[in-house]
């Protein structure tokens, strides 16, 4: 076998790990004329020989010669063939593969060749992608199992513009990256292979040769729809069957469950943690079992909607999820990626909606992950000053560049589409807006006009908003944002040209943090800190808000909610009763994380559960756990059927003050208002003094029929754990004008406690 100087010059750059162009050595040559004279060349280290047949026929064609170089086997077998007709088969032949193993024997494996297939990327493909618009980009890049011409296998694609060479590794071939070298598509810088006979379930990374010329550790595959179990790093095939979804009432009524004016009560929830399995070394649930025991508790809890802490794939479990290093894939934690839309099937079918934690802000440098992917500043700024986040240690998300903001938009549509999931809560939103954020001066670039905004982060969430809402109608798009960066949840442009960043809800950070530290006060002292507790209603429909006890506000010294409360342990209770009461019957929706529902004692720990065992009546534990869970739900169920508590949540004409001054008594009182039907009456005392023959104002049933106020719900009820004062049930209006009204009502108020009225006639 002879080799001209330059295929020479190629197979040493084979050899070396450092053949950029493998089709311009490898695959078939084939004669000019149907069925003449062909040649081969393959590369298959290790063997001892390759045979060549028909693919349709099974008729040996001929035997390919190994290439010795320097007297040494090289791996490369070349040779002529005769006999192939393209024309029946667009890869006509196989080959056959002996491999020597240790007891003397030989193992023969049959495969196609991977360099006998053509292009595989359509141009409409890689134009979408070049122009950071391809929707659906784990159908493009990535592992996608499928059969050309007949052939089962998998086609890879990378985006990598940047490297010397790209190759596919995993157990079947050795981990050797000379072995599957991938196409170069240089327009669009994406690398491509297809590999016969590889399928779903196989482990697989890319080995980049830098431009540089130095090998890098090897790459998982961003757009992977299913990966390792953690500690391992390894990408994996994904099945490419669609999963059969059963959930379509849910989707058909989606839009209008989601709708402001309807009730949404969400349980966020870290899914590892939730509820672990002492009995075998603490491990998480499957989302199979997850299902299992969550659905029915959040039914039961009457919430509408879990949002689960990022389930993207992510090294670190202490991370809670907010470094994910695969954007498509879910944790194989939990199971493989069709068990995790089982899981929101289930939930669908049980009529409760699902929300997902989801960080385009930011990425870990873990070296398997997306740092340096093709040896380049890739996915991230170069420079350090707008691409390194000093808080977290992560990388900042380059938004300036198309293929970036193609890759996080077609992740999240990833979620929704793929997956049905309702809506994505998008981490860390704050730190996107703006250059300077927890940066000192001299650590950050100013935008073009010498600003802080970050312009290319407004353009990529504006785009963001509008392609979902496009797309995916009815699904929610939330933000956690910190600031006072105007028109959150505005419309990305309205009619008056004024321009949002088109997000369905905000979280109310202000409010959280104002109300909290109001409640961490003394009773005696409470009063000098009213403010606290009305401030958020003079913002309170300027964005569409929730209202969020987090994860974030029991961890790291915080304590948890329980334990912020002053006093013993019954006034803590109570507090938290209060605090409850009052925050279901605020304007906005709600968000609760798990443990606070029934007054877990300890802050969140991601290696440990929720104390359950609490709640067990026969444990000799304070009852008030088990009594603060009742109310929580017997409010998500009021707050559910009450339309006034919901309807209006994000409408100013939906609240009006009845007290809102009265700070030297720690009362609050307010009305909620519907579409149709009655006010709700709510009145706070954030003391533990009890308020008698308190008056307040209220307006008439109708002219001549005073009616009376029905206590729907009493945050100090003995069922509760409170002391059950209250009005026996309701009161009789008045003919005494108060408060601007021609009738009010006396009321005694408990310590420490919410009461929720409803007029009657």
């Amino acid at each position: 076998m002879s080799l001209s100087f330059e295929e020479q010059g190629l197979l040493q750059a084979l050899l070396a790990g450092r053949l950029a162009q493998p089709f311009s050595l490898l695959g078939p040559r084939y004669g000019r004329q149907p069925g003449g004279v062909s040649s081969l060349r393959a590369f298959h280290p290790g063997a001892a020989a390759v045979r060549v047949r028909c693919r349709h026929s099974g008729v040996l064609l001929g035997e390919l010669q190994q290439f010795r170089l320097h007297g040494q086997a090289s791996g490369f077998f070349s040779g002529v063939v005769t006999g192939l007709d393209q024309r029946r088969h667009a890869v006509p032949y196989t080959l056959e593969v002996d491999w020597p193993i240790p007891d003397g024997s030989r193992s023969v494996q049959a495969t196609e060749d991977p360099y006998a297939f053509g292009l595989l990327l359509g141009e409409l493909d890689l134009h979408l992608l070049q122009e950071g618009r391809h929707r659906q980009l784990a159908d493009c890049l990535g592992a996608r199992p499928m059969e050309i011409d007949g052939v089962p296998g998998t086609r890879f694609a990378v985006w990598a513009p940047n490297a010397e060479r790209v190759s596919v590794v995993g157990d079947f071939n050795q981990w050797d990256g000379r072995r599957h070298v991938m196409r170069l598509r240089h327009e669009p810088g994406v690398w491509e292979l297809f590999i016969p006979r590889i399928g779903p379930g196989d482990v697989y990374k890319y080995e980049i040769v830098g431009r540089d010329g130095v090998l890098l550790p090897l790459k998982a595959d961003p757009v992977a729809r299913a990966t390792e179990a953690p500690p391992a790093t390894a990408s994996v095939v994904a099945d490419a069957r669609p999963y059969l979804w059963q959930d379509q009432q849910w989707m058909a009524e989606r839009a209008q469950r989601q709708s402001r004016s309807a009730p949404m009560s969400i349980y966020e929830l870290h899914p590892a943690s939730w509820r672990r399995v002492p009995e075998q070394a603490h491990r998480n649930l499957s989302w199979d079992e997850l299902a299992d025991q969550l659905i029915p508790y959040v039914l039961e809890m009457g919430f509408t909607h879990i949002e689960l802490m990022p389930v993207m794939e992510h090294p670190f479990g202490g991370s809670w999820g907010y470094q994910p290093i695969s954007m498509f894939a879910p944790s194989a934690r939990f199971g493989k990626p069709e068990r995790f839309a089982a899981f929101v099937d289930r939930c669908h079918q049980a009529g409760i909606g699902v929300l997902l934690d989801w960080v385009p802000a930011h990425f870990p440098s873990d070296q398997h992950g997306l740092a340096q992917f093709d040896g380049t500043a890739l996915y991230e700024h170069a420079d350090p000053r707008e691409g390194f986040h000093q808080d977290w240690n992560t990388l900042i998300f380059n938004l300036g560049r198309n293929e970036v903001r193609g890759f996080l938009i077609a992740s999240a549509l990833e979620w929704i589409e793929h997956f049905h999931v309702d809506g994505l809560r998008v981490d860390a939103v704050a730190s996107m807006l703006y250059r300077d954020y927890s940066r000192k001066s001299g650590q950050w670039v100013p935008n073009v006009h010498g600003g802080r905004e970050n312009l290319e982060a407004v353009a990529f969430l504006r785009e963001l908003n509008t392609v979902v809402a496009q797309r995916c109608p009815g699904v929610l798009m939330i933000a956690e944002e910190s600031t006072s960066w105007p028109g959150v949840t505005a419309e990305v442009k309205d009619q008056a040209d004024h321009h949002g960043l088109g997000f369905s809800y905000k979280w109310n950070m202000g409010w959280m943090n104002d109300t909290l530290r109001y409640m961490e006060h003394d009773p005696l002292f409470r009063r000098y800190h009213h403010h606290d507790m009305t401030f958020g209603l003079l913002y309170g429909f300027s964005e569409n808000f929730i209202l969020p006890i987090s994860h974030d506000e029991v961890v790291h010294g915080k304590r948890a909610l329980l334990n912020k409360m002053p006093g013993d342990e019954w006034r803590r209770f109570a507090n938290v009763r209060a605090y409850f009461g009052f925050m279901w019957s605020h304007p906005g929706k709600k968000l609760l994380f798990m443990g606070s529902e029934f007054g877990q004692p300890d802050e969140f720990d991601h290696d440990k559960s929720p104390y359950w065992h609490l709640l067990d009546e026969h444990g000799g534990h304070p009852a008030g756990h088990r009594q603060l869970r009742q109310l929580v739900s017997d409010l998500n169920h009021l707050y559910r059927s009450e339309p006034a508590l919901h309807q209006r949540d994000c409408r100013a004409d939906g609240f009006s003050w009845a007290v809102g001054d009265d700070s030297v008594n720690s009362v609050l009182a307010y009305f909620r208002y519907a579409d149709e039907g009655p006010p709700v009456l709510i009145v706070v005392n954030l003391t533990p003094v009890p308020r008698t023959r308190y008056r307040i104002g209220v307006p008439p049933a109708a002219p001549g029929r005073n009616g009376v106020w029905r206590e729907v719900l009493n945050t100090d009820a003995a069922v509760y754990g409170g002391s059950n004062s209250g009005n026996l049930g309701q009161v009789q209006v008045q003919d005494v004008g108060w408060h601007g009204h021609p009738t009010s009502i006396e009321l005694n108020l408990p310590p420490l406690s919410t009461l929720i009225l409803r007029r009657e006639s």
